[in-house]
């Protein structure tokens, strides 16, 4: 039922064992987490092991899945170039959520953590007594998180410059969203309510009340309609460059409320679903036959990720971020630090950063927990064929029983330590606009 490297791997780490080899430096085998995710020993003990023989029996006897289902779960554990455990961790599965860690890889390769997408706004005519004579023209870039409290802030930023009315139209160009609104005439509709406070809507008035206290309530007037061009048009004066979010940020806003229009956008930036599986799997050195996606977010059983690529990809993320200072926890939510999103309710060990994923019949889970006695254990939980929530409870489990297996690690340690404060998701939109108009 459980394969572990081979035959025969698990009665061999039972003698081993017996001979009393004293388990690896936590040090060294952080150490070693930087370097390679290739198996290169087998785990002297069979700790980890056995907690998954028990976990996959438990699902069995407590009539969570049939016998016949168990082929259909996957796990790995792994801890530097040691393999641990090893159940069906090299067949691609149904990754729900977890399909996000691979667009994290692949963004945050392609761009860095401070990469901003810029949003240009600009008009076609001249601005006569506080009058665009013209359209109002939107340019985007693939800014994910383009939200309400962004269209505010654009909306003050105008009437600061003096612009209070736009005689033509709304128009949108290039890749523009709102509030993960990707039409363009949709998406148009959202930001004109936006910039005149007297027509919003209830869901604008509430994005405006978690905004600082005072903040002002635009009121931009647009006369015309929305409309929408392929192209951007030329002699266009360039009014205001607004900035995003750091990329960084947008990261781990996805992954902690695991937002799957944040994934796709991402994905689709960085040239589809294609080219994250294939740069992915690069990246993280495993093979490509292990990730096949349909898109950057999760959505729909036909994304199928191997357990063992998935935990590839963390490490892959870990070495990335170091590059930059950073950590895992700068990027995924972690238990003790992180209250929000989908790890509410959860009880893993402290400092576990992690990745949830679910569908109708499929619960994951995957990250990396701190022990005393392997450093950092690396693990890939794929659960499908029965209720989500029961599923929950076992991942959470085996993860105590693991840390207690082999011991709780005293300090927290470097690699998941955030170096930066996440606890600010607007991050100012007020000052990310960039004025470049000014009316002689």
């Amino acid at each position: 039922m459980l394969e572990l490297l081979g035959s025969g791997l698990f009665s061999m780490w039972l003698e081993m064992a017996k001979a009393q080899i004293q388990p690896l430096e936590a040090l060294s085998v952080l150490a070693w987490q930087g370097s390679s995710n290739l198996i290169l020993v087998p785990d002297p003990s069979p700790a980890g092991a056995i907690t998954v023989h028990q976990y996959l029996s438990e699902l069995i006897t407590s009539k969570l899945i049939d016998k016949d289902l168990i082929s259909s779960q996957g796990i790995w554990l792994q801890s530097g170039p040691m393999l641990m455990a090893n159940h069906q961790g090299t067949i691609p599965l149904p990754a729900a959520s977890l399909t996000k860690v691979a667009t994290s890889l692949v963004a945050l390769k392609a761009w860095g953590p401070n990469h901003q997408f810029e949003t240009l706004v600009s008009s076609t005519g001249p601005l006569v007594n506080g009058v665009v004579q013209g359209d109002l023209v939107i340019t985007g870039s693939g800014d994910p998180m383009f939200v309400g409290e962004e269209a505010i802030a654009l909306g003050n930023t105008l009437n600061k410059m003096g612009i209070k009315q736009v005689k033509g139209n709304l128009v949108i160009t290039g890749n523009f969203a709102m509030n993960f609104q990707r039409h363009p005439l949709l998406a148009g509709q959202l930001l004109k309510q936006a910039l005149n406070h007297q027509t919003w809507s209830r869901s604008v008035v509430f994005q405006y009340s978690v905004m600082p206290k005072g903040t002002p309530k635009p009121q931009v007037i647009i006369a015309g309609n929305i409309k929408a061009d392929s192209q951007p048009r030329v002699g266009q004066t360039l009014l205001i460059r607004h900035f995003s979010l750091p990329l960084q940020k947008i990261i781990k806003e996805m992954n902690v409320f695991s937002n799957n229009d944040i994934a796709e956008m991402l994905a689709d930036s960085v040239g589809g679903a294609d080219v994250v599986s294939t740069t992915a799997s690069q990246l993280a050195r495993f093979p490509k036959s292990e990730i096949l996606l349909i898109n950057g977010s999760g959505l729909g059983k036909e994304n199928r990720i191997s357990p063992r690529g998935v935990c590839a990809m963390f490490m892959a993320l870990q070495r990335e971020a170091s590059f930059y200072q950073l950590t895992l926890a700068d990027l995924f939510p972690t238990s003790g630090l992180d209250h929000r999103g989908t790890i509410h309710s959860r009880h893993m060990p402290k400092a576990t950063v992690m990745k949830t994923g679910t569908l109708n019949d499929v619960s994951a889970l995957a990250g990396v927990v701190p022990t005393r006695d392997r450093g950092l254990v690396w693990f890939t939980i794929i659960n499908r064929g029965g209720s989500v929530s029961a599923f929950r409870v076992q991942q959470d489990k085996l993860l105590q029983n693991l840390e207690k297996e082999l011991e709780v690690s005293t300090d927290t340690p470097d690699p998941v330590t955030p170096r930066l404060d996440n606890s600010l998701p607007n991050f100012g939109a007020a000052n990310r606009n960039q004025v470049l108009y000014k009316q002689s």
